[in-house]
């Protein structure tokens, strides 16, 4: 679990719009991608992104 603190502030690097935490992940509804958290480590890198686009179509 991120630290609320700590996800007030981030945001999408595509985007820079909020991001909020699913599971082991950081959503961002707006480009609608996926950031995972590994080890507690939120990887904001967008070639790390998942796409939820093309995810939820399969």
């Amino acid at each position: 679990m991120i630290d609320k603190e700590l996800l007030e502030i981030l945001a999408c690097p595509i985007c820079k719009r909020s991001i909020v935490e699913e599971g082991n992940e950081l959503i961002c509804r707006a480009c609608k991608k996926a950031y995972p958290v590994r080890d507690g480590i939120p990887i904001m890198l967008i070639d790390e992104a998942r796409d939820l686009e093309k995810t939820n179509n399969k």
